[in-house]
């Protein structure tokens, strides 16, 4: 049977065509009023996850 997606992972990561797991930097959500622009510049951007971590949300996605 054909693993399915899970759909909470498949909102949160980003999987590129290179294979490469991005997610979200965290903190920026709230208290942005202390943060310089430059910071929250910053923020917006995905990140790669590690290896380890990458496999993991991988094979919960359904994509090896």
């Amino acid at each position: 049977m054909k693993a399915k997606t899970r759909k909470s992972l498949s909102k949160r990561f980003k999987i590129t065509k290179t294979g490469k797991v991005m997610r979200r930097v965290v903190g920026q959500d709230h208290l942005l009023s202390k943060k310089s622009s430059k910071k929250k510049r910053a923020l917006k951007k995905l990140i790669e996850m590690s290896p380890s971590e990458s496999k993991k949300i991988r094979k919960l996605m359904g994509k090896q």
